[in-house]
C-alpha cells in the first residue's frame, strides 16, 4: 500500500506563515508517522527544521510574495505590484508543471498557508486542495487601490474554489471562502528546559524582568535598544544578530533556538503585530507589549483579537521608537473579554482532519 503524501505550499511572506504551517506538519507526522511530507516554500531549511523534527521533502517554490518589505514594517509596493502580475502571468506555466510534480510524487492533499494558486495546482492534479490562515491575500491588497484591486479580484476567484478553510484566530470573515472552519491557535512548542536555558544564558532577573524582544524574521531596522541601559536589573532576550554588546541584552545566535523557547522565562513579550509571535506567546500565557500598525488590514485584527483575551499593552509606533522604554514598568492592560479565552488546539484539530482523510483515502 503506498505511503500517504501531504504537500504543504507556504506562502512566501517572512516567516510566521512557515512556522505555523510547519507546526501543524510536524503534527501530522506526529499522528501518522508513514506520512512522506512535501514543503513548499522558499523559507530556509533550518527554520523548517526548528519545527519538523521528522524527515520531509524541501521543495523550493514560490507561489506567491506576501509584501516585499525591508524589515517587518517598511513595505516596498510597486515592487510588491510588479511581482504581483508577474505571477499572474505565469499561473497556467507554474500550474501545469506543479500539478504534473504532484501526481507524479502521489500527492493525495493539498494543505496551502496561503498561496492562492494552490488551489489550482492541486485542482489541477485531481486532488482536493485545504487551507489555513487568519486571513486572505485579497483582504490585504484590496484597501491599497489601483491595479492591488484587480490582483485582488484574481485572488478571490481561486479562494473561491478553495474545499476547505481552517480559519485560524484574529481572523478577517474570509467569507469568499465555502466551506469554513473555525480552530484553535497554532504554533510550536517549547523543545528545552527553562531552567538549563535560564542557567545557560544567565538569565538570572525574575521572569517579570526578562523580556523577550521579537519582531518577526525580517526584524526591524531602528530598535532603540540604547534605551535598555536604564534597566540594568532587567534581562532582555533577542534573535537580532545586529544588536549591540549591552551587559542585559542576551543575544541568541543558535539556530536550533526560536522564541517560543524562552517564552516560559518571561513576564513580557514586546513584538510588532504578527500571528505566529502572538498566537506563540498566548498559547504560552506570556502578556504581549506590540506596537500599532496602520498600513497592513491584518495587524488590527491581531491587536484586538489579543487583547480581548490577554493581558497586553498597545504602543503607538512613535512611542517606541522614542526609546525610553518607559512602558516596561507600567502596569498591562488586563483582556477585555477575560471569559473568552482562545482554545489552543489548532494544530491538533487541523492535523487530525488532515490524517482522517489521508488514511481514508
Amino acid at each position: 500500500m503506498a505511503k500517504p503524501v501531504l504537500y504543504s505550499a507556504i506562502t512566501n511572506h517572512g516567516f510566521g506563515h512557515t512556522t505555523r504551517a510547519a507546526a501543524v506538519a510536524a503534527t501530522v507526522q506526529q499522528l501518522l508517522p508513514e506520512v512522506e511530507l512535501i514543503v513548499a516554500t522558499t523559507a530556509p531549511r533550518w527554520l523548517l527544521d526548528c519545527y519538523i523534527e521528522g524527515d520531509f521533502i524541501h521543495r523550493q517554490r514560490a507561489f506567491d510574495v506576501g509584501v516585499i518589505q525591508a524589515d517587518s514594517i517598511q513595505m516596498d509596493l510597486p515592487a510588491t505590484l510588479e511581482k504581483l502580475q508577474h505571477i499572474q502571468g505565469m499561473e497556467a506555466e507554474w500550474v501545469a508543471e506543479e500539478s504534473a510534480f504532484l501526481s507524479s510524487a502521489g500527492v493525495q492533499l493539498v494543505l496551502a498557508d496561503i498561496p492562492p494558486i494552490a488551489v489550482s495546482i492541486a485542482h489541477a492534479a485531481g486532488v482536493p486542495c485545504w487551507m489555513m490562515s487568519n486571513f486572505g491575500w485579497d483582504f490585504i491588497y484590496r484597501p491599497w487601490g489601483g491595479g492591488f484591486e484587480d490582483i485582488a479580484d484574481w485572488i478571490s476567484e481561486r479562494f473561491s474554489q478553495c474545499d476547505r478553510l481552517f480559519r485560524l484566530p484574529f481572523h478577517e470573515p474570509m467569507a469568499g471562502f465555502p466551506v469554513i472552519e473555525d480552530v484553535g491557535l497554532t504554533g510550536g512548542d517549547p523543545r528545552f528546559d527553562a531552567t538549563d536555558l535560564r542557567q545557560k544564558y544567565s538569565l538570572a532577573a525574575p521572569k517579570e524582568k526578562t523580556v523577550l524582544l521579537t519582531f518577526g524574521g525580517l526584524g526591524l531596522q531602528q530598535i532603540p535598544y540604547e534605551g535598555l541601559k536604564a534597566f540594568t536589573n532587567w534581562r532582555f532576550i533577542t534573535f537580532d544578530r545586529n544588536a549591540p554588546d549591552l551587559p542585559n541584552l542576551v543575544k541568541i545566535q543558535d539556530p536550533s533556538l526560536r522564541p517560543v523557547d524562552f517564552m516560559p522565562l518571561c513576564g513580557r513579550a514586546v513584538s510588532k503585530p504578527g500571528f505566529s509571535t502572538f498566537s506563540e506567546a498566548c498559547r504560552q500565557d506570556v502578556p504581549i507589549i506590540t506596537i500599532t500598525r496602520d498600513d497592513f488590514a491584518e495587524a488590527q485584527l491581531l491587536i484586538d483579537g489579543m487583547a480581548a483575551s490577554y493581558e497586553h499593552r498597545i504602543l503607538e509606533a512613535e512611542d517606541f521608537f522614542e526609546g525610553s522604554w518607559r512602558f516596561l514598568a507600567q502596569p498591562l492592560t488586563p483582556p477585555l473579554r477575560p471569559k473568552q479565552p482562545l482554545a489552543k488546539t489548532g494544530n491538533q484539530q487541523i492535523a487530525q482532519a488532515v490524517v482522517d482523510y489521508l488514511s481514508a483515502a
